[in-house]
């Protein structure tokens, strides 16, 4: 027998907005209110929408773009890149982008990964571009590459496709993960998920943001720049691009001044060089309501320290590109000078609409303080990675997302980050976690940044060498060992402590333990292998 739950409802409809109306919406309110900066240039939400939607109907009448299609992108921020990503959406397709800071051999695998049907490719990247060839077409920012962006606006400015009807989980981006073990992978973002990503970065990050604020970008828009620019699309807030790609910490702070600044959104390594820099006095910065920080944990030190010039407007959050950012979040509330007001080493709570879990390796729920896996389900997880059916069938189990990394929460909900599960090495039998030598060491006031990673040995398994940069006139190494003893257990001391001037970082400002590995192997800076009992660990 067939009982019929539905109560006489009709069926339930997966239809949900295009992401392209967030757009369209924000020109319809205000429209000559400026939507955009780019150094000297300006564009009003009204002349955004109307670029936008003629680059659209280039896409689908001159190139024959369609619903599903993918379009990769190979350019440095600029406000072409970020008209194009609502033109994508316009038409129902899928927007690529690449971190423009890898190889046209890179670029090249995610053409063919993505089966994307053509490019939009900056001129200052021709390699990346003829890499691409097999694609359908390639269109150019910029002269001599391709057919050229702003000749293709003019020549159907005044086109308006109507947006596609799109379906909750049909996609909308392809944010492709940083690879850092192994080739990236296609995480699918959809229209239906990115709706509630966008409420909830309004909700848990920057409540109170509105028309009259402005935010800035101080990351690549490839990644979680441009999801956080979405949202200010989303309430009509303007967005400020510095003039040039490199990063220079006085233009921030002279644009921040400048157009009244309230909101930024970078890692925890661009705030520490945002405020260490002598322009931070030098600018006025009390517009600014919120310095969010996401990609890594933020070091104590570093947290004191930015606390200690902006005042209590730091917001964290944790999440990775397949949750978009959406797992935890640390208010300002939360975060303080003095130690007894602060939760340290949490990345905060989980937001609003997720459930987050730690976990053992068979799925049950861990008590309160025990180290696991952390898990998360809700309406920002991603569809799944494409194309790829062994990594999905990796990183879910029961509906829950599997994030790698390891941590624990306490009673009251505030999740604590250990590290990656694949950053833990054991030294002697013993598990090690790097993240609670690395908070110790940076509280040496003579060490700027630390990382700290296992080594093969062929006593203890692995051993622990750290990676320092120094501040001011630096410590020896020995001493630095000797001012760490009495801090922290025996068993997980460094072994071994090189120094070097800077760190290498991902395109996005992150520290990767891969790249530092890369490079103590290359630099040969790894300690001689000294025979010693098991028993003196």
């Amino acid at each position: 027998m067939t009982v019929d739950l539905s109560g006489g409802l009709p069926p339930v409809s997966t239809r949900v907005m295009n992401l392209a109306n967030f757009l369209t919406e924000s020109a319809r309110r205000h429209p000559g209110d400026i939507g955009f900066v780019w150094g000297a240039q300006t564009w009003t939400w009204a002349e955004m929408e109307a670029r936008s939607a003629a680059f659209a109907a280039a896409l689908s009448g001159k190139f024959g773009l369609k619903k599903g299609d993918r379009l990769l992108v190979q350019s440095a921020n600029n406000n072409q890149m970020f008209e194009a990503m609502f033109a994508c959406w316009r038409i129902g397709a899928v927007w690529v982008p690449a971190n423009f800071r890898q190889s046209p051999e890179d670029i090249a695998f995610l053409a063919q990964s993505s089966q994307a049907k053509g490019m939009l490719c900056e001129a200052a990247f021709p390699e990346h571009a003829a890499a691409c060839e097999g694609l359908g077409f390639t269109i150019g920012i910029g002269e001599g590459l391709g057919e050229d962006y702003e000749t293709l606006v003019a020549d159907h400015l005044g086109q308006r496709p109507p947006q596609a009807e799109v379906q909750r989980d049909d996609p909308c981006w392809f944010f492709f993960t940083s690879g850092t073990t192994g080739r990236p992978k296609a995480a699918v973002l959809t229209h239906g998920q990115m709706a509630f990503v966008v409420t909830n970065h309004l909700c848990d990050l920057m409540p109170g943001t509105g028309p009259e604020d402005a935010s800035i970008v101080v990351a690549p828009l490839s990644h979680g720049a441009g999801i956080h620019q979405l949202a200010q699309v989303a309430h009509g807030v303007k967005t400020i691009l510095p003039s040039g790609a490199k990063f220079d910490p006085d233009e921030i702070w002279g644009l921040v001044a400048k157009w009244k600044v309230t909101n930024l959104f970078t890692v925890p390594t661009i705030v520490k060089l945002l405020v260490e820099h002598p322009s931070v006095q030098a600018h006025d910065h009390s517009s600014l309501r919120y310095m969010i920080y996401a990609g890594a944990p933020m070091y104590r030190a570093d947290q004191v320290r930015a606390l200690e010039v902006l005042g209590p407007k730091l917001v964290q959050y944790f999440g990775l590109g397949e949750v978009t950012g959406n797992i935890t979040v640390l208010p300002p509330a939360h975060h303080a000078i003095d130690d007894a007001e602060m939760r340290i080493g949490s990345c905060g709570f989980a937001r609003t609409g997720m459930q987050v879990q730690i976990q053992d390796a068979e799925g049950r729920e861990v008590a309160p303080g025990e180290t696991g896996e952390i898990a998360v389900i809700g309406p920002a997880v991603f569809a799944g990675y494409f194309d790829n059916p062994e990594a999905n069938a990796k990183s879910f189990r029961n509906g829950w997302f599997l994030t790698g990394d390891l941590g624990h929460m306490d009673a009251e909900g505030f999740v604590y980050l250990t590290g990656r599960a694949s950053d833990m090495y054991i030294s002697g039998g013993s598990n090690i976690y790097p993240r609670e030598i690395e908070e110790k060491i940076l509280l040496h006031p003579e060490v700027s940044e630390v990382a700290v990673l296992g080594m093969p040995d062929p006593v203890w398994g692995e051993i622990g060498v750290a990676v320092c940069v120094a501040r001011g006139a630096g410590v020896a190494p020995e001493a630095l060992l000797e001012w760490l003893g009495p801090k922290i257990a025996r068993y997980k001391q460094p072994r071994h402590v090189v120094f070097w001037e800077e760190m290498p970082k991902s395109a996005y400002g992150k520290i990767t333990k891969k790249m530092i590995r890369e490079e103590l192997i290359a630099r040969g800076d790894l300690p001689a292998p000294e025979p010693r009992k098991a028993s003196a660990q």
